[in-house]
């Protein structure tokens, strides 16, 4: 059978996508390095942010990392394998589901933005380190993550349509996704309540 419209694949490409965002490293990560749960932090989220105001950098970027990989491996399987654009966008959003309600805990889990960056990495690395760089001065410029969060996803879509319109989609629906997520962050903006570094 062609790989390219192999629907069996796909199925469990996307399963194991689901299950890999599934697993919470943030919340792992603190019990091996003793630290409060993330999500009595801040804004709650289980991600690099919150880890970071517990433990600093290094189990931070590690969280990053590793919420990054569980994006970015299954969409280079599907790659690999031969799946159409369409598939591997399919297996990415299955990942930052999975981040976002995961079987593992409940169906509580986080914002998605570091899964997110790994499975772009993998379907459509320019546009993903052009919104990486977005984040990163809108950081350094306010030092808020949430709001350097938004305002990179939401460029996804344009930054997309003009360097790598094929992920298009996929960047409109992560938009989507993530902005939702961040409702309560965008009410703390709006209030100027928002947690800063």
């Amino acid at each position: 059978m062609n790989p390219m419209s192999d629907p069996l694949l796909t199925i469990l490409l996307c399963a194991l996508a689901y299950l890999a965002g599934s697993v919470l490293f943030a919340l792992e990560i603190c019990k091996l390095w003793k630290l409060p749960d993330p999500r009595a932090l801040g804004s709650g989220n289980p991600g690099a942010t919150n880890v970071y105001r517990s433990g600093g950098w290094p189990p931070a970027i590690l969280t990053l990392a590793l919420d990054a990989a569980k994006g970015f491996f299954p969409v280079w399987l599907a790659h690999t394998a031969g799946l159409s654009i369409l598939a591997q966008a399919m297996v990415a959003l299955c990942a930052v589901t999975g981040h976002m309600v995961p079987m593992f805990y409940r169906f509580k889990g986080g914002k998605g933005v570091a899964t997110a960056l790994g499975s772009g990495l993998a379907l459509a690395p320019m546009t993903t380190l052009s919104l990486a760089v977005i984040w990163l001065v809108v950081m350094w410029r306010w030092r808020i993550s949430a709001l350097a969060s938004i305002i990179a996803i939401i460029s996804g879509p344009l930054i997309s349509a003009v360097i790598e319109p094929k992920a298009l989609p996929l960047f409109g629906l992560m938009a989507i996704l993530i902005v939702v997520r961040h409702r309560n962050n965008l009410i703390r903006l709006a209030q100027g309540r928002e947690s800063r570094f």
